[in-house]
């Protein structure tokens, strides 16, 4: 069985510990671009990226809030930004 020093297992946890710090300030940075821009933009870069967009007033407001909860998880946006785009489509 092999034997590991501390020192080995100090390095490992640092490290690893370095690693997660920096995915979480990442995420951080992400998510603050996001809150920057406008529904408009949100729905622009998110939606139009896979789908022919339809006009806004294919979908009532209800419908509208239905397809951004639906979406949401799949265009991996948190609920400031679906309520942004939601916003958006239904002024």
């Amino acid at each position: 069985m092999k034997s590991y020093s501390v020192k080995n297992i100090t390095w490992a946890m640092s490290a690893g510990l370095g690693i997660l710090l920096v995915v979480i300030m990442n995420s951080c940075v992400e998510s603050q671009k996001g809150a920057a821009k406008s529904g408009a933009q949100l729905w622009a870069e998110n939606c139009q990226r896979c789908h022919n967009t339809p006009s806004p007033n294919s979908f009532s407001h209800d419908q509208w809030v239905t397809i951004g909860i639906h979406m949401q998880t799949r265009a991996q946006l948190n609920a400031k930004e679906r309520n942004k785009m939601v916003g958006f489509l239904t002024q």
